[in-house]
């Protein structure tokens, strides 16, 4: 009997164990699903990731430094092509305004301002560029054991020059001279001097993933040259290089395609007003130079001037058209009463079809006029008086015009060293001030965001941000909508 009962004990034990078992196996089933696992690589659980994307596509881009946090996927899509193609489908596109800046030790700095909801992002600094990094460029042609000879002999020859004290003036001079540009929702920094050598580098910005990249270096080596976009390419002209007896301006001009990552040369800039200069005596010395560069009615406008530091003499300037890929003389009127800054530099910008340019005030250091050019009068007349410009004598650009929204803005440093964006309000083809102070803390992590918002100034004005530039100088800025 006692035999029976353990049997059936045993049996009983047995049974449950199986029963046990066959519930783990189930739940154990159960997570292994299919659909459980599909719900889970899902972006939004029990939404298919059509309609995820749909959802993420309307969100501002402010928003998405925060959702990157959220898990792996969400950060790989919110940085993925499908997203921003939905974005353009739905009409969500934004346009922000990138600033950059040059602070100590010559780093490039740059921040993005998104204007509706008047917030700043830091973007990610840009990889140090400089002399040793074309060096190795231009060595690659060789092979491994002839490139470390000629390195190690480059490395005697500096040593040399140094003992004997040649290298002093070249060593200390910093990387500076790059130009910005921007195409096809990235932005390109272009050249630039490095150890007084003029390089070819090219670096992209990608404001969707936050990263620079190394891209296609263009035919010259040049620094301070000008940029603009025209038919969704990149164009670059002029600028300067070093030659045996100091700087020497370029006439050349090359374009980008981004989307071939080519480049291709262009057509020198004749330069005919200056062949045609009457002589004196700095007409030998004088050298014919671009001082500006901006796209405008279907055609690229380059400004230029004869210079021999620190003078500079206009000499009106050259149009291309891509259709006919040749140059043309500037009109009279456009060309020689074109609003110069000081040293010779003329910064415009296209703005609803309208040309704008900034003149500075003869009488005082703190004032500055807008000017619009009359396409069909051939002149230059005054939109807007009495802009706050503050005296920056050592600043490469102690001001930047730029287009956002359709609108025109003024971008300088005021007296507190502030970076000061001053919005010029259309109406009926004239601007009216609207200030807009945008400072950047300089112990602003990256992607640090700031927001104020206050009246001053006139009868109307409104504060976008406020930020602290402290001593960085203004290089450029572009507009982008992405």
């Amino acid at each position: 009997m006692g035999n029976i009962l353990r049997l059936s004990s045993s049996k009983a034990r047995g049974d449950h164990c199986e029963v046990l078992q066959g519930e783990a196996c189930s739940c154990k089933r159960q997570k292994l699903s299919p659909s459980s696992c599909e719900d889970n690589s899902r972006l939004i659980p029990s939404l298919p990731d059509e309609i995820s994307i749909q959802i993420l596509a309307r969100v501002p881009r402010i928003c998405y430094l925060n959702l990157n946090l959220v898990c792996r996927g969400w950060k790989e899509a919110l940085v993925s092509s499908e997203l921003f193609c939905v974005r353009k489908e739905l009409g969500t596109m934004e346009e922000w305004l990138y600033i950059f800046t040059k602070v100590k030790n010559d780093k490039l700095l740059g921040h993005a301002l998104d204007p509706l909801s008047r917030r700043w992002q830091r973007l990610l600094p840009m990889p140090k560029v400089g002399f040793e990094d074309e060096t190795k460029k231009g060595l690659g042609a060789f092979p491994l054991w002839k490139r470390s000879m000629m390195d190690s002999s480059i490395r005697i020859a500096c040593l040399i020059m140094s003992w004997l004290g040649w290298r002093d003036s070249l060593d200390r001079m910093p990387f500076c001279g790059c130009s910005i540009g921007a195409v096809d929702g990235c932005i390109y920094a272009l050249g630039g001097f490095s150890r007084a050598s003029a390089m070819k580098s090219v670096w992209r910005y990608d404001p969707v993933k936050n990263s620079w990249t190394e891209a296609k270096p263009m035919l010259v080596g040049r620094a301070y040259c000008k940029t603009s976009t025209l038919n969704d390419k990149l164009y670059v002209v002029g600028g300067v290089t070093r030659g045996p007896g100091g700087l020497i301006p370029l006439q050349s001009a090359e374009v980008y395609d981004p989307h071939t990552g080519l480049w291709s040369q262009l057509p020198c800039m004749p330069f005919a007003r200056a062949l045609v200069f009457p002589t004196f005596f700095l007409a030998d010395s004088l050298k014919p130079i671009a001082t500006g560069m901006v796209s405008y009615r279907g055609r690229l406008f380059v400004p230029q001037s004869l210079c021999c530091w620190p003078f500079f003499v206009d000499v009106g300037g050259e149009v291309y058209d891509p259709n006919t890929n040749s140059w043309l003389e500037m009109r009279t009127g456009m060309g020689e009463s074109w609003p110069a800054r000081q040293a010779g530099i003329k910064l415009s910008v296209a703005v609803n079809d309208d040309l704008y340019a900034l003149d500075l005030s003869t009488s005082s250091l703190d004032s500055a006029k807008i000017k619009v050019y009359d396409h069909e009068g051939d002149t230059w007349k005054v939109a807007a008086g009495d802009v706050p410009i503050h005296d920056i004598a050592d600043s490469e650009s102690p001001y930047i015009l730029a287009s956002l929204l359709g609108k025109l803005y003024v971008i300088t440093k005021d007296a507190n060293h502030n970076i000061t964006v001053l919005q010029a309000e259309m109406k009926n083809g004239h601007a009216g001030l609207a200030v807009a102070h945008s400072t950047l803390s300089s112990q602003d992590n990256s992607f640090n965001e700031l927001a104020e918002s206050s009246l001053e100034t006139g009868e109307f004005s409104r504060v976008l941000a406020t930020m602290s530039g402290g001593f960085a100088e203004l290089v450029s800025c572009q507009s982008l909508k992405i």
